[in-house]
């Protein structure tokens, strides 16, 4: 169907759009004008707002449905990409943390880099699930550290399970750092591992504030099992890879988000216009 058959309206186009993208999951701007018998600036358009709603996400030249996320990618694997992004994501979440504070870090590579930026602080209790956070603060005697144990993950060296679990809900932290593999608007935080639900779900309950790390590249993936809405988290902090009609869909759902880029300081000073 094209609009010089039967000119359509533009939500029965985007509708349209979605159904291609059913047998498609990814489709270019050029296939879309002509399947749709639109111009490209149209289509773009049309993109924008299907991401704004989180219904469909940009890639270069095109645009994907959500894709499902089978298997998380083991430490070792995770550890070797968007080392920048990470770096600058863990420099904004220090800044959340202050002296005497009691925090959780879930497992991950890009809080493991919050590590580095906790030494500096005074009666610091640190709760983690995390193997490799506990050997980088193996030797910060000033840091406070409580393992929560529980079953061994040994792709991501972590624990997890309903032991893990257990210890969380026996404590009580000030904020919570949690990590996903895969993250969007409708679905919230999911995983493919059924194991690490109710660990992050005891971290969530277990502390008075709550912050989401996650890069932009895991938006618009989804997992099997839900972990929690978006509405459960105090503060999202991404890179500013995400999109910019991503980012206004977020925040029109009331989604409080900080932007940080792999040069930036913070994202107050990217918001304000000045330079590392």
């Amino acid at each position: 169907m094209t609009s010089e058959d039967t000119p359509l309206i533009p939500d029965q186009r985007r509708e349209l759009m979605l159904r291609l993208l059913g047998r498609q999951p990814v489709l270019s701007v050029a296939q879309l004008t002509e399947a749709l018998g639109v111009s490209h600036m149209t289509v773009r358009r049309d993109i924008a707002v299907l991401e704004r709603e989180g219904r469909a996400f940009s890639v270069p030249g095109g645009v994907r449905i959500a894709s499902a996320l089978r298997h998380e990618p083991s430490f070792t694997d995770k550890s070797l990409v968007e080392q920048p992004e990470k770096q600058a994501m863990a420099r904004r979440a220090a800044e959340l943390v202050s002296n005497d504070m009691t925090i959780y870090l879930d497992a991950g590579t890009t809080l493991l880099a919050l590590v580095p930026h906790l030494l500096t602080r005074s009666g610091l209790t640190v709760v983690t699930n995390d193997f490799n956070a506990v050997d980088a603060l193996a030797g910060a005697e000033h840091v406070e550290v409580i393992h929560v144990g529980g079953r061994l993950d040994h792709e991501n060296r972590s624990s997890v399970g309903s032991l893990a679990a257990a210890t969380l809900q026996q404590v009580n932290v000030d904020m919570a750092f949690i990590s996903t593999s895969s993250w969007d608007l409708h679905k919230g935080t999911t995983t493919p591992s059924a194991s690490k639900v109710e660990v992050k779900r005891a971290a969530l309950e277990s502390a008075a504030s709550s912050v989401l790390v996650a890069g932009s590249s895991k938006y618009g993936q989804v997992g099997m099992y839900r972990v929690a809405p978006l509405s459960a988290f105090d503060l999202v902090i991404t890179d500013d890879r995400l999109s910019e009609a991503a980012a206004a869909g977020l925040r029109d759902h009331d989604v409080e988000l900080a932007l940080v880029g792999a040069h930036s300081r913070t994202a107050d000073d990217a918001a304000s216009g000045a330079r590392p």
